[in-house]
């Protein structure tokens, strides 16, 4: 089945107050309630998620899984929804865009119902075509790439702040640290270039920061002396490396060695405890970056991370909580919808309103992304990413 597209356009139940809102959301019960009405299928309801397992952004994976997982567990221990279960299937993306399309594939064929995968947007791109002609709705809770949302699919919501807010909130970091003239390094995947290309956009419409230098490496090399000398020449007063956390361990190292002692801020690609590993925890020292929430830089979430911590033995780390409120969200619509179907799925998805999540209310835009994109600033102390400062 192919869905008509939309014409493109130019914390969980531990959180305090919000536990009530979280279990009564919505019309005619609560999230985890089962309802009197239903399709009257006893069939589990199928989650299917693509998320790396492997290369070199193979750490986030087990985080999105076991976020997931945590959610469904909950859900069917209070009686699923409308006495159905939850599944989760998990396919390996790898971040790369032939083993994720291979992985949609097989989601397809395994038969799921909801997508709630995507981390590396450059590997979710070839996705959304398949899942699309599959019919099959789309929550993604960590990949951000405005071009995802550019596509003008009906079935592709975006939980995670786009490339567009985390470049506003870089800006605003910039200029409120008084920087005055920028380098940008991307690794030429489609999330790095376009946080790249709109942070430059919006320091050249402005008034603040200059971009002396656009600078793009090669994903998956060892060396980066090239560019970093790029780097230096140029002069900035402040360097915001845009890709993943591997490249930019080396990066933020290699600069810091050539002698380098300005700012260095990360995109939220590279917020993981390899990328202070990669660098070695002096060179990391006090590298920002432009991140949504993380597990320990939420209030209210103790809990919540210690049921997590006695569910896997693991802490959680960076998209654990994304992850965990795509669950329930999918959960919320198909509790509205009544069913699994595809339209009345989407359009449960568009009506939700105020559904509590981590990041807050959720309400979609019009092109089914967040209102408000809650970037937050971390920086690298003692060691490990913490929280900074909030952006609005």
């Amino acid at each position: 089945m192919t869905l008509p597209s939309r014409r493109p356009r130019s914390r969980s139940a531990y959180l305090g107050v919000f536990a009530a809102s979280i279990v009564l959301t919505g019309c005619g019960g609560g999230l985890l309630s089962s309802g009197e009405e239903g399709g009257g299928s006893d069939e589990p309801i199928v989650l299917g998620m693509i998320t790396p397992l492997s290369g070199s952004s193979a750490a986030i994976g087990p985080y999105m899984q076991n976020g997931a997982q945590l959610a469904i567990d909950e859900i069917n221990a209070d009686g699923g929804i409308d006495g159905r279960e939850l599944e989760l299937v998990v396919e390996d993306g790898a971040c790369d865009p032939r083993t994720a399309t291979a992985a949609a594939n097989k989601l397809v064929t395994d038969g799921i119902d909801i997508s709630i995968g995507g981390y590396c947007s450059g590997a979710t791109l070839p996705t959304l075509p398949i899942f699309e002609k599959a019919g099959v709705p789309m929550i993604i809770p960590a990949a951000n790439s405005t071009e995802l949302v550019e596509q003008g699919l009906s079935n592709v919501f975006l939980i995670n702040g786009t490339g567009t807010q985390q470049a506003d909130a870089a800006v605003e970091y910039m200029t409120g640290q008084n920087a005055t003239r920028v380098a940008l390094v991307d690794d030429n995947t489609s999330y790095s270039t376009d946080i790249a290309e709109r942070t430059a956009e919006l320091l050249e419409e402005g008034s603040g920061p200059e971009v002396v230098l656009h600078e793009s490496v090669t994903a998956g090399e060892s060396d980066y002396s090239a560019n970093v000398n790029a780097v230096v020449q140029s002069d900035p007063d402040f360097v915001y490396w845009t890709g993943y956390y591997q490249e930019g361990g080396l990066l933020v190292r290699q600069l810091r060695q050539a002698g380098y002692t300005g700012p260095i801020m990360v995109a939220d690609g590279s917020v993981d405890q390899q990328l202070v590993e990669i660098a070695g925890p002096e060179n990391a020292e006090g590298v920002f970056a432009t991140m949504t929430q993380t597990p320990d830089t939420i209030p209210g979430a103790e809990d919540w991370i210690a049921d997590y911590r006695e569910k896997f033995d693991a802490e959680p780390g960076p998209y654990s909580t994304q992850s965990y409120d795509a669950v329930r969200v999918a959960a919320e619509a198909v509790r509205e919808a009544g069913s699994t179907d595809t339209e009345d799925v989407i359009a449960a998805l568009e009506g939700i309103d105020g559904l509590e999540l981590f990041s807050g209310p959720l309400k979609f835009t019009e092109e089914h992304t967040l209102s408000s994109g809650g970037f937050l600033i971390l920086s690298v102390q003692d060691g490990k990413f913490a929280l900074e400062d909030a952006l609005d």
